[in-house]
């Protein structure tokens, strides 16, 4: 497994995965992984497990960001809208937003199944995406 972003998204044979964490005591499930205490505050568990989070989910909600990010991200030039996506993911039901690839608002709705994937940013690092499922 090779760390794209250290502890919160790996790159694996199969594909992409984000890291999540679990209470082992009741089942609470995070993201960004978190360490420590569980965050239910009706939880006295003391310790989180990491694991891999499902790839899949559905849309939830989503936008675009039709202006350049100021500095200091750097934006692509010419500046084009980035798709976001809010990913409700199967299984844990927690909600993740992301950066789309390949799919503009237009093409988006509500309950449409989405597949982690990845793609770099405008100044070169890789991050994890919301696509079409292969």
């Amino acid at each position: 497994m090779t760390y794209a972003i250290d502890g919160w998204f790996a790159i694996e044979e199969a594909g992409v995965r984000l890291l999540g964490t679990r209470c082992p005591a009741c089942g609470a499930v995070c993201f960004p992984p978190r360490h420590g205490s569980c965050p239910d505050p009706r939880c006295a568990g003391t310790e989180m497990e990491v694991f891999g989070l499902p790839r899949r989910g559905r849309v939830w909600s989503y936008t675009n960001a039709c202006y350049p990010p100021p500095a200091p991200y750097v934006a692509a030039q010419p500046y084009e809208p980035v798709t976001l996506a809010a990913v409700e993911l199967d299984e844990v039901g927690i909600v993740v937003l992301g950066q789309v690839k390949g799919l503009t608002v237009d093409e988006l709705t509500v309950g449409m199944e989405l597949e982690l994937t990845s793609g770099p940013l405008a100044d070169g690092p890789l991050v994890w995406m919301w696509g079409r499922p292969s």
